[in-house]
């Protein structure tokens, strides 16, 4: 992955600066996003169950009043978080998708992209308190898993169905074809971080050479078709 894609993937969202005008109760995103900051560290450290309302609203500086205006409850707050992580990463996978000019460097750097999401971000933290909470807030796991058009597999399945179009690829199911290409791409990097499988991060050599791997399997299966074929 380029100093770029990295800068990307690890950067997170940006939120305007409030104008001269006075924003309407709830509606400032600076404020917002403070708020979010804030709750981010909270439950990075202490996990859902034992974080609270009270802790957030002095980590983020914020008065117990202000908060309840931008979030209903702690789960409001705990789903907005996990959307705001979600869509900015959403959003450099679609844009390392839409400047590839040909389909494995696309597939290469989304790869790469994702392998690095799962190995040097907080998703995977945040996927433990999910599944911690999973049997009392199934909505919670159903907003991270959201098969929204922002979704990263949906992208990278658009993707590949395109590809298709332009000859490019020859797929019949590209639902299956992306799912695919994840799990062969990052070679089990998810449950071995989801389960602290991973002591030690593998350096970046090794996870090009696994991303390379999947993807020529990838492209032996599903690469472009001779006319005889």
């Amino acid at each position: 992955m380029s100093k770029q894609e990295q800068e990307i993937a690890m950067t997170p969202p940006s939120y305007p600066v409030a104008g001269v005008g006075r924003f309407a109760a709830g509606a400032d995103p600076v404020k917002r996003g403070q708020i979010l900051d804030g709750a981010k560290r909270v439950f990075m450290k202490l996990g859902y169950d034992a974080a609270s309302m009270n802790d957030v609203t002095r980590e983020a500086g914020v008065s117990k009043g202000t908060i309840y205006v931008y979030f209903q409850s702690k789960e409001d707050l705990f789903g907005a978080l996990v959307e705001r992580e979600k869509s900015a990463f959403d959003a450099a996978i679609r844009q390392i998708l839409e400047e590839s000019t040909h389909v494995e460097e696309g597939l290469r750097r989304y790869a790469l992209a994702h392998a690095h999401f799962i190995l040097d971000t907080e998703m995977i933290p945040t996927m433990r308190i999910l599944m911690g909470v999973l049997d009392r807030m199934p909505t919670l796991c159903q907003r991270f898993f959201a098969s929204s058009p922002t979704n990263i597999k949906v992208l990278l399945q658009d993707y590949i169905a395109a590809a298709h179009e332009k000859g490019e690829l020859s797929v019949e199911d590209s639902d299956l074809a992306a799912r695919q290409f994840i799990d062969m791409s990052t070679a089990g990097y998810f449950k071995k971080r989801l389960f602290n499988d991973i002591p030690v991060r593998p350096d970046d050599k090794e996870i090009e050479r696994v991303v390379e791997s999947g993807l020529r399997m990838f492209m032996n299966f599903y690469g472009p078709r001779s006319p005889e074929s």
